[in-house]
C-alpha cells in the first residue's frame, strides 16, 4: 500500500524572550510580565482559532499575541485616533511597520474602527479576547460584551484593571455580579478572566477576589493624583518610583 502523505507540522512559535527582545523597541505600556501572561494565554488558542485585540496602538501586544499563536488568526481593532498620546495615522503606520518587521503581516487583520461600532455586526466565535481600548466606563462596559463570542472555558484579559477608574468601575458594575465571567488573577493591572461553564458557575469566592483588589486600586488612584500634582517624592513613599501611571 502506498504511504499516505504526511501532514505538515503545525508552525512552532519562537521562544518568548526572543520575541520580547523585539517587542521592547515598540512603544506602549505592556510590561514584560504582562506580555508573558498574554503569551501564555495565546498559546492556549486552538489551531484555526481567533484572537481579538481591542486597542493595538503601535503593536506591542499584537506582536506578542500573533507570535505566540502562529496557528491562530489575530484581529486587531483600533480607530487610531489623533492626539498627543495616541498619534492617529502616524501610530497606524508604526503599527504596520512593527508587524512587518516581526514577519506577522499575513497573520494579523487590522480593523481600523471603534470596537463599539464593530461589535453589533460581529458574528464570528472568538477564542481569546484582549481588551485594552478606551478606558472610560461606557466603552469598557460595551467591550465586555465581546465576551459573548467566547465559549465556556475561554479566557479574556483586560489591561488597566484596578488602575483606571473607568475600567475598574466597569468591572465592578458588570463583572462583580456576573454569573458568566470568573476573575482569576492579575499581573500588575493586566487582569485575567475566564468564561464560566454552566456546570461550574461563578462562586462567592470568585467575587471576593475582585473586592480584594480594591485597596490596590485606591492606591493607584492616589498615585495618579500625586503624579498629576508632580508630588513625585510622595509617590515614591508609597512605592511608585516611575513618573508614568501605574499599570
Amino acid at each position: 500500500m502506498p504511504t499516505p502523505p504526511q501532514q505538515p507540522a503545525a508552525p512552532s512559535p519562537p521562544d518568548f524572550q526572543t520575541v520580547f527582545g523585539q517587542v521592547r523597541e515598540i512603544g506602549g505600556w505592556l510590561t514584560e510580565a504582562q506580555a508573558r501572561t498574554l503569551w501564555d494565554e495565546a498559546r492556549r488558542v486552538p489551531a484555526g482559532g481567533l484572537i481579538v485585540e481591542i486597542g493595538s496602538h503601535q503593536g506591542r501586544s499584537t506582536v506578542v499575541l500573533a507570535a505566540a499563536a502562529p496557528q491562530a488568526r489575530v484581529v486587531a481593532i483600533d480607530p487610531f485616533v489623533g492626539g498627543t498620546m495616541f498619534g492617529g495615522l502616524a501610530t497606524r503606520d508604526r503599527f504596520q511597520s512593527n508587524l512587518a518587521r516581526a514577519g506577522l503581516v499575513e497573520q494579523v487583520e487590522l480593523r481600523q474602527a471603534r470596537s463599539t461600532e464593530l461589535r453589533p455586526s460581529w458574528t464570528e466565535p472568538v477564542s481569546f479576547l484582549y481588551i485594552d481600548g478606551k478606558h472610560d466606563y461606557w466603552t469598557l462596559s460595551d467591550d465586555l460584551r465581546w465576551s459573548e463570542f467566547l465559549p465556556d472555558g475561554a479566557r479574556l484579559c483586560i489591561h488597566d484593571a484596578y488602575s483606571s477608574i473607568g475600567v475598574t468601575l466597569g468591572l465592578l458594575r458588570h463583572v462583580l455580579p456576573s454569573r458568566r465571567l470568573r476573575y482569576l488573577d492579575r499581573t500588575g493591572s493586566l487582569a485575567r478572566f475566564e468564561v464560566a461553564a454552566v456546570t461550574a458557575p461563578v462562586s462567592r469566592a470568585d467575587r471576593l477576589r475582585i473586592l480584594a483588589e480594591l485597596p490596590w486600586w485606591l492606591r493607584n488612584v492616589g498615585i495618579k493624583v500625586l503624579l498629576r500634582l508632580r508630588l513625585y517624592p510622595l509617590a515614591r513613599l508609597v512605592g511608585h518610583s516611575d513618573r508614568a501611571d501605574p499599570y
